[in-house]
This record gives structure tokens, C-alpha cells and sequence, in this order.
């Protein structure tokens, strides 16, 4: 890569995008950062006008409406913002010569299976969110030319995460409810932006899934981040119709990062081992 790669991080402000600008080489990379205040991703005009003029060689596209009651309640905004503007993204892309890589979701699967699923099983999503992320992929399928999509599952970091909600929570409950119906990978953001910026240096183009290795329910991810960050408080497990703070979510979502292993032979960190970095910090 020449001197100053141009990396266009659009939903800069979420917990991948900040992770991005943690890991990111300011010295190697000009960074442009923006969230829906500088460039409206649903607004056509305004995505090309930004991208034609500042012509990034990356786009890193980890903007998403991802609130899932909102998603159910406003199916038109999901698919403005999860569909429309991946769509938006991926024309002012192709347009540029860019490479695109964009963010999707676990979501995509139902959650009726049981054992993990691979880039080639078929999404069949029950949600609003998880349809209009399919949508997005396939928007990014239509209209960019160089592009990679990663599916990744519980991801956690700086901001409003599951993390943060179970510690807040745990100083003001005496028990809590954890839903152990709902099994996935719990991911760290900057175990995700480690992945990026790996896949920014390579050609491999497609569809991957990226998540730490193993996976657990989430009951036992919530025992091990109160055992890390030395919590005592009763945990109880319970159906998600009666956890705390838990949406509705397929029941299992374990992605196997089969294209990763044979594509690009890159390895995600195991969930308890990114975990207990995280939780240090």
C-alpha cells in the first residue's frame, strides 16, 4: 500500500469504528471518519458527493441501524439505513475504484439449527434486522465491484454493549436473569478490527464470517464477565422471554469461519481469551 492509504470509516462513533481508529496506523493511513451527523448513508447524493471528493481506496462501512425493537417497530428506517445505504455505499464504491468492507450480522440465520453455520448455508433471518441486513449484503453484492461482507455475532467494545448493560445492571440488582436459550460467539470489536485491517491488505473478495473461536450461551458469557471483573451477584439462568435486558434473538447463531480458515488461513482469538483482554482495559 502507498503512503497515506485514504480509509473512509462510515459509523465511525459505534464500537467497530472506534476500534478501527484505536488500531489504525495514523501514520500509514488518513482516516475519515464519519457517523450519520457528516454523511447520512440513507442520502444518495451525499454519499457520492463525499466519496467522489475525497476518494478514499477503502471504505469500511460499519454503519447500521441495529436497535432490533426499533427494527421491529420502523421496518422502513432498518431498511433505509441496513439496506439502502449499504446500497448507497457500495455504488459510490464502485464508482471510485474502492475496495468495500462491510459489516453484517449473525442475524441472518434463523437460529434453528445446531451446529454452527458456514458462508454457504442460506439466511433465512425472522426479524426485521436481520432481513434488512440480508438486504444490505445483497446490495453490496449487486453494485460493488471489490468487496468483502463479514458476519460477526455479539460483538461488544466501547459505547452501549451487552457487557456494559450486565455490569451496570449488576450494581443495582441483587439477582440477575440471563436468558441460556441463546447461544453465539462473543466477539471483541477489536478482535473484529484486527480482522479488517488484515482483510484491507488482501484481495481474498467474498463473504466471511468473523467471530472469536468457540461459543458459549449467553448465561455462561455473562458468569465470565462478572468471574473477570470480580462481581459477586447471583445469576440466574431463564428462557429469554424472562431475562433481563435481552432481546428476542434467533437461538443459535455459532458462525464457522469456514472461508477465513481456507481463504486467507487467518485465526480470530478465542471469546474467553479476547474477553479477559477487554475486561482489563
Amino acid at each position: 500500500m502507498g503512503t497515506m492509504s485514504k480509509v473512509w470509516i462510515s459509523g465511525a462513533n459505534g464500537r467497530l469504528g472506534s476500534a478501527m481508529n484505536a488500531l489504525l496506523n495514523k501514520r500509514e493511513y488518513e482516516i475519515l471518519n464519519t457517523d450519520v451527523e457528516e454523511v447520512d448513508i440513507t442520502n444518495a447524493e451525499d454519499v457520492m458527493t463525499y466519496g467522489t471528493m475525497n476518494r478514499p481506496g477503502i471504505i469500511i462501512n460499519c454503519a447500521g441501524y441495529t436497535d432490533l425493537e426499533g427494527c421491529e417497530s420502523n421496518p422502513e428506517k432498518a431498511y433505509q439505513v441496513n439496506a439502502l445505504g449499504a446500497r448507497n455505499i457500495s455504488i459510490v464504491a464502485r464508482k471510485i475504484g474502492a475496495k468495500l468492507i462491510h459489516i453484517s450480522t449473525d442475524d441472518v440465520f434463523d437460529g434453528e439449527g445446531h451446529v454452527p453455520y458456514g458462508e454457504f448455508d442460506r439466511p433465512t433471518p425472522k426479524s426485521v434486522y436481520g432481513k434488512s441486513k440480508l438486504a444490505g449484503e445483497q446490495f453490496v453484492r449487486d453494485f460493488a465491484e471489490k468487496y468483502m461482507i463479514i458476519r460477526s455475532s455479539w460483538v461488544y467494545g466501547e459505547g452501549e454493549n451487552f457487557v456494559q448493560d450486565l455490569l451496570d445492571a449488576a450494581k443495582i440488582k441483587d439477582t440477575l436473569r440471563i436468558a441460556n436459550d441463546q447461544y453465539a460467539s462473543p466477539t471483541s470489536s477489536i478482535e473484529l478490527a484486527k480482522l479488517v485491517m488484515h482483510l484491507m491488505e488482501i484481495s481474498e473478495y467474498g463473504l466471511y464470517h468473523g467471530t472469536c473461536s468457540g461459543s458459549c450461551s449467553r448465561y455462561e458469557f455473562a458468569k465470565e464477565v462478572l468471574k473477570l471483573a470480580g462481581v459477586k451477584v447471583a445469576v440466574e439462568p431463564v428462557p429469554t422471554k424472562h431475562a433481563d435486558f435481552t432481546n428476542a434473538r434467533p437461538a443459535y447463531t455459532v458462525l464457522d469461519n469456514f472461508m477465513l480458515r481456507i481463504a486467507t488461513n487467518y485465526k480470530m482469538a478465542d471469546w474467553k481469551a479476547a474477553l479477559e483482554i477487554y475486561m482489563k482495559k
